[in-house]
């Protein structure tokens, strides 16, 4: 069994090869802190399992904040059984399921770059670092294992070193998010506009997330 574990606007995050439900809590650990919605696709190539299986997976995989499951399979009983839990399952011949997997695996990336304006309602998580060339406007969330660069304004909520990063940065051209969030480490956005249009970074110091200019360095 392979479950690929996507955010909810199609960015890849993780396939997993799980065989061992009993150590679901050991696996998905690492998606306990993701608060946006998640998608999940299960392929099960030439196996077999029962609706009792699937129904216990489905409660673990509800308590990571997954809105979508979708079964792939080319074992009909498999299909059946999903199908008898009110789950979207595909029979897919063996061969085409391989080739969902390859190419669901041919987009892993650990840094994500996104060209456009992230608008409210969107959300985008990247494994590594995360690089917005336009706006995130407010009501739009994103989130980084490691750093957030926004090139352009910042009025929706950032999260930075998810999974417990202290040293993460947020970065921005125009600093003035809903909320921002460094690892466990909170702060919500300030009231006033900023005062000019320059590029700051927020940062941990003293389990504080504090907000100052963002020194570019330059080379000769």
């Amino acid at each position: 069994m392979k479950i690929v574990i996507n955010s909810i606007n199609n960015k890849y995050l993780e396939t997993i090869s799980f065989e061992n439900l009993d150590k679901f809590h050991e696996t998905f650990n690492k998606f306990y802190s993701i608060k946006v919605p998640l998608e999940a696709k299960i392929f099960l190539i030439n196996e077999s399992i029962s609706a009792h299986q699937i129904s216990k997976l489905k409660k673990n995989l509800d308590k990571i904040n997954i809105c979508s499951l979708r079964i792939y399979s080319n074992n009909r009983e498999t299909v059946l059984a999903g199908k008898s839990l009110k789950i979207d399952s595909t029979f897919v011949k063996e061969q085409v399921c391989k080739n969902k997997l390859l190419l669901l695996d041919s987009k892993k990336k650990d840094d994500i770059l996104h060209e456009g304006t992230v608008r409210s309602g969107d959300r985008i998580s990247s494994n590594g670092n995360l690089c917005i060339i336009g706006d995130v406007n407010p009501g739009a969330i994103v989130s980084a294992k490691q750093n957030i660069y926004v090139w352009g304004k910042l009025l929706g909520i950032a999260f930075a070193g998810m999974g417990g990063n202290k040293n993460a940065s947020i970065s921005s051209l125009y600093l003035k998010p809903l909320q921002l969030r460094i690892a466990d480490v909170i702060a919500i956005g300030p009231k006033d506009k900023p005062k000019s249009y320059y590029p700051e970074i927020a940062l941990i110091d003293k389990q504080t997330i504090n907000i100052k200019p963002l020194i570019m360095e330059t080379r000769n």
